[in-house]
């Protein structure tokens, strides 16, 4: 395992105070990668500015980058950054978000994951999935020692990564890799911001789905990888927060993810912003700015803050 430790300061969003925060890396699979095919033509493509990871793609070896407060209250969220299943928005989508949920004295933790390549990948439809089982699985295996409850980890994924985070949430016993171990990779609850959700080609991300799932997929990959129709009465509960003017992915791709947990009555709650595009991440300007105060709420409302916080 690699271990990379660094100090961040920095200006808590909610509150004029400072708060000190840790961060270290591992490597996510500490032996063989499932589905692997060893390519060394095949390299990851980082994008660095300053000493900040803006974008990667290519990824070969996955990671997790663990965001701990000082004083954790328990709830840990596993971050999908989205990049349409071809690179990696990793900053404005993962460490930034990190940075944001540690404000709320929440654990962020940050997966490189792999992105679908027939040439490193036997089944490249698989491999994403295969990363974010195993990421839970890691979080709750040391739950104790990050100061974590297990029992409330959950995932946020943005874009093509809400299409992964959806796709954890209803198919966390999917057997898409030998597992030793009975720790669940189920998360306890879901934020899914702007995702892709189904693959039918009305309202679907065509960039996302071709990556994913080639540029010909049967119509059973169709079906099985619209998370959609894989809502039940056990996907936990969810927030969605999505832009009506997103031309990339419609925000019906969040409608019909909402219509299905309210069929199933899954504590659920959707946010939808007249203005706002897609891929607004942190971004201070316009009306779909509210939607970190709107998740802090319902992370509230669910118990998953520490009460009387901040």
């Amino acid at each position: 395992m690699r271990y990379l430790t660094s100090t961040f300061l920095f200006c808590s969003l909610i509150s004029s105070s400072f708060m000190i925060a840790q961060s270290f890396e591992i490597d996510l699979w500490e032996t063989n990668i499932p589905n692997a095919i060893n390519n060394p033509n095949y390299q990851e493509s980082p994008i660095i500015e300053g000493k900040e990871l803006m974008k990667t793609s290519q990824v070969t070896a996955p990671t997790l980058t663990i965001f701990k407060p000082e004083n954790p209250n328990g709830t840990a969220i596993l971050i999908l950054p989205g990049g349409g299943y071809k690179h990696l928005a990793i900053h404005k989508e993962g460490t930034k978000i990190a940075r944001w949920l540690n404000t709320l004295v929440i654990t962020g933790i940050v997966l490189k994951y792999r992105l679908p390549s027939d040439v490193i990948m036997d089944e490249k439809s698989i491999g994403p999935l295969q990363d974010a089982q195993k990421a839970m699985r890691v979080i709750r295996s040391n739950a104790a020692t990050w100061g974590i409850d297990p029992a409330k980890i959950g995932v946020m994924g943005f874009s093509a990564g809400g299409h992964l985070a959806a796709t954890l949430s209803t198919g966390y016993d999917d057997e898409v890799y030998i597992e030793n171990s009975y720790v669940s990779a189920k998360p306890n609850f879901s934020m899914l911001i702007y995702p892709v959700i189904t693959m039918h080609d009305e309202f679907t991300h065509q960039g996302s789905k071709s990556n994913l799932l080639g540029d010909n997929p049967t119509a059973d990959q169709i079906e099985m990888y619209s998370t959609e129709n894989r809502i039940n009465q056990q996907t936990p509960p969810t927030i969605l927060i999505h832009a009506l003017d997103d031309t990339s992915v419609p925000y019906q791709n969040s409608v019909i993810y909402f219509e299905g947990l309210q069929k199933h009555d899954i504590a659920s709650e959707i946010h939808l912003y007249q203005k706002g595009g897609h891929g607004f991440g942190l971004n201070e300007d316009g009306p779909a700015r509210n939607w970190p105060a709107a998740c802090e709420q319902w992370l509230r409302t669910n118990a998953l803050l520490r009460k009387g916080f901040p």
